[in-house]
């Protein structure tokens, strides 16, 4: 983060003498010419076309061209320093960014059924992204072979969220109406605030709207009882048509921020039912990757520096833990406080008697015999009593 930060200062700094330039060069090209121009007015006053100049109007043309060209040289030498400025932002991206990451990768990993996995989650991203034509090129080349009913439900979703974004209700509507018993399954508001969002459309109307409107208000019905605070301001700002809803207490209603709200709402509520996370796998992966990176390149440099062979020989771990924030956090994981290990399938947590908990391979290696004393208290017990948890 810290590279990203470097660079975006040096980038910074490069807009900014651009933005001054171009003020620069505007202003004193205007002043030569308002120079030059009254300058050719007033020869042509006081001259003629075809008199001589006098010694003092020769001496001001002199001064008129020496100004022109320390203006120009004045200019050139900015450019110039600009040109500098660009470099150094290069020049600060190849310090502040490994150009070679493969380094950090792990030879094999990419076998066949791991290119294949990676090309399955590509293609899911692409179609979550309404790119199906790129997704079906992938499959081609690839040799993959998609069910067409994988693809149906994205388009569908696409064509909504579309519809979303330029205001347009109707369809978001229609599919929540189909797919109603499912969204109270799993407690979704979806439905209500599609209608809610219909019925203050229509209040934007004024009052050639107001019989809409109250014939609109019976889709409420269904919502009254989760929702009754929220239908009776719909249904009290009906009292401000006539001097618009923007003049009046109920002005909130027309947030621009509520349509963005309900297309993250849609995609949370439909990703739900398809049964997928609401963030493409593939740009999860890709953001983790970029946030975790600079640390790998670094555990690597120093493994290479002190020639730690087999310090970082496995696939599924890494030397060190690397934060990549709790935006990353999907599940609980435990860590040995023991052995300083985090718990897999393998190696599970044990609750010992106690309460403590350990993992199983610290287990394994600290009791003796028949016992076993906790790290923690005085407590011993059998390694037998310990039992495996889940979190």
């Amino acid at each position: 983060m810290e590279q990203c930060v470097t660079v975006e200062r040096e980038l910074e700094k490069v807009l900014l003498k651009f933005s001054g330039y171009a003020q620069l060069c505007e202003r004193g090209l205007e002043e030569l010419i308002d120079y030059a121009g009254g300058l050719k007015r007033e020869i042509l006053q006081s001259h003629g076309q075809d008199a001589e100049l006098s010694g003092t109007l020769s001496l001001v043309l002199t001064q008129c061209c020496k100004r022109i060209k320390d203006t120009v040289q004045k200019l050139a030498s900015d450019h110039k320093d600009i040109h500098s400025s660009v470099s150094r932002v290069g020049k600060a991206i190849d310090k502040n960014f490994d150009s070679d990451i493969s380094s950090v990768g792990i030879d094999g990993c990419w076998q066949a059924d791991s290119q294949r996995l990676l090309n399955e989650v590509m293609v899911e991203h692409f179609f979550r992204q309404g790119m199906l034509d790129v997704a079906e090129e992938l499959c081609q080349e690839s040799g993959l072979s998609v069910d067409p009913s994988q693809k149906e439900p994205f388009v569908e979703l696409n064509r909504i969220l579309e519809a979303l974004k330029v205001r347009v209700l109707r369809p978001a509507l229609e599919w929540a109406v189909s797919n109603r018993e499912m969204l109270i399954a799993q407690n979704s508001s979806l439905e209500f605030k599609l209608h809610r969002l219909y019925f203050i459309s229509l209040l934007m109307g004024g009052t050639t709207n107001q019989r809409e409107a109250l014939q609109y208000a019976k889709n409420f019905q269904p919502f009254a009882l989760n929702h009754q605070k929220d239908i009776q301001v719909l249904m009290g700002s009906l009292v401000y048509l006539r001097q618009g809803i923007e003049n009046s207490p109920y002005v909130h209603l027309l947030d621009a921020n509520q349509w963005a709200d309900i297309c993250d709402i849609f995609t949370r509520d439909a990703c739900a039912l398809l049964g997928l996370s609401v963030e493409s796998p593939l740009s999860v992966s890709f953001s983790a990757g970029c946030v975790a990176l600079p640390a790998l390149i670094n555990i690597k440099a120093v493994i290479e520096q002190r020639q730690c062979t087999g310090v970082w020989n496995q696939k599924d771990e890494l030397p060190i833990e690397v934060d990549l924030g709790k935006k990353c956090w999907y599940h609980s994981i435990f860590a040995c406080p023991i052995l300083r290990q985090q718990t897999t399938d393998s190696n599970p947590p044990m609750k010992l008697v106690c309460g403590h908990i350990i993992s199983r391979d610290a287990l394994n290696k600290m009791f003796n015999g028949s016992k076993l004393k906790c790290p923690y208290c005085p407590m011993e017990q059998s390694p037998g009593d310990a039992k495996q948890i889940f979190f």
